[in-house]
């Protein structure tokens, strides 16, 4: 609707350096990772943890989970390994995504390391999908733990994906509440309710 070269996401990083996407490449990038999860046998109804820090590829996967209908839960890159195992056994996630590390007040912490130590636990997440923040090593787990940007530019995930069609009372995402008064619970947010 003549909207693509708006910008939809300026994303500032704690050193003061900055990106923008346009809702042109905004989309584009959110069909290609919906096709990425598509690839990894993410299907409607399916839960996807995202514990990701504030970067733009949180969002995508956000995106990307609601136009292939599978249902997001993110965790906040703050919690520990014992809040992630939790939650991703409580909704039975297939998939989860997250990055090497993450910066917290200039200093490295590393989301891989505290993902590892979930997924011990953990026997429903079939795959890892692992973003280069700030290019610590980590833990590599042959045929579970994949790189964000090489399955992103793989050459047969297209930049285009149909939304799936999905009725106003089925399942959009799930948010925990933090846990610090007991188990954390789990609120599931349907398709209209919150998108209205």
């Amino acid at each position: 609707n003549g909207n693509a070269n708006k910008k939809a996401i300026i994303w500032e990083q704690e050193s003061g350096k900055y990106a923008t996407y346009t809702y042109g490449q905004l989309l584009k990038e959110v069909c290609r990772f919906a096709n990425v999860l598509k690839k990894k046998n993410v299907k409607k109804g399916d839960v996807v943890q995202i514990y990701l820090p504030m970067i733009p590829e949180l969002t995508i996967s956000m995106l990307a989970c609601a136009r292939i209908g599978a249902i997001h839960s993110v965790v906040f890159a703050g919690f520990s390994s014992e809040a992630l195992k939790d939650r991703i056994q409580d909704s039975s996630a297939v998939i989860i995504i997250t990055a090497d590390g993450s910066y917290r007040n200039g200093k490295i912490v590393s989301l891989k390391d505290n993902a590892d130590i979930a997924l011990k636990e953990c026997p429903t997440v079939k795959n890892a999908i692992i973003v280069k923040r700030p290019g610590i090593s980590i833990n590599f787990a042959d045929g579970r733990d994949f790189w964000w940007d090489e399955l992103i530019k793989e050459k047969e995930i297209s930049d285009s994906c149909e939304p799936e069609k999905m009725h106003s009372e089925e399942s959009l995402f799930i948010l925990y509440t933090s846990g610090t008064t007991g188990k954390p619970k789990g609120i599931l947010h349907t398709q209209a309710g919150y998108l209205l």
